[in-house]
Order: C-alpha cells, then sequence, then structure tokens
C-alpha cells in the first residue's frame, strides 16, 4: 500500500510585473525584512514566473501564487486568483 504525504503548498501575494510570454506571467512579491544591526525594516522585492493558463492576468494585477511541480526550468508557481 502506497501512503500519500500531504504537504501545504506556499502560497504569497505580489502584482503582476510582466505579461509579455504566453501563459507566463512575472509576478513581483515584496515583503519586509529586518537589517540585522540596525533593527530598520526595508523593502525586498523577489520576482516570480507564474504559471496562467487562460492568459487572464495583465500587467498591474494584484494576484495570489501557489507552489507547483517545476513546469519549466524557472516556472514553479502557478497563479490561483486575483486579490
Amino acid at each position: 500500500m502506497k501512503k500519500e504525504i500531504q504537504t501545504k503548498r506556499r502560497t504569497l501575494e505580489g502584482v503582476v510585473v510582466s505579461d509579455k510570454m504566453n501563459k507566463t506571467r512575472v509576478v513581483a512579491v515584496t515583503r519586509l525584512k529586518k537589517h540585522p544591526r540596525y533593527h530598520k525594516y526595508y523593502k525586498v522585492t523577489a520576482r516570480y514566473k507564474a504559471h496562467d493558463e487562460a492568459n487572464a492576468y495583465s500587467t498591474g494585477t494584484p494576484v495570489v501564487i501557489q507552489e507547483a511541480r517545476p513546469m519549466s526550468k524557472e516556472k514553479r508557481w502557478t497563479i490561483i486568483s486575483k486579490m
């Protein structure tokens, strides 16, 4: 009997910054990080390539992305909804 392991997939909130590729969107996720010495918060932005099957989301749209299996060399996220 094979055991199925359920893992919770991470979700992130970001904004679509590029929609030039077919079925792929680039989503920028901004978070606050604390400086180790000065204890001041600063913004860090990460860009993720996310799958968009219907080409439904355009630049500037706030979206929620979820981890997925690797679909290409850099694409490991899927857009699941609009914020």
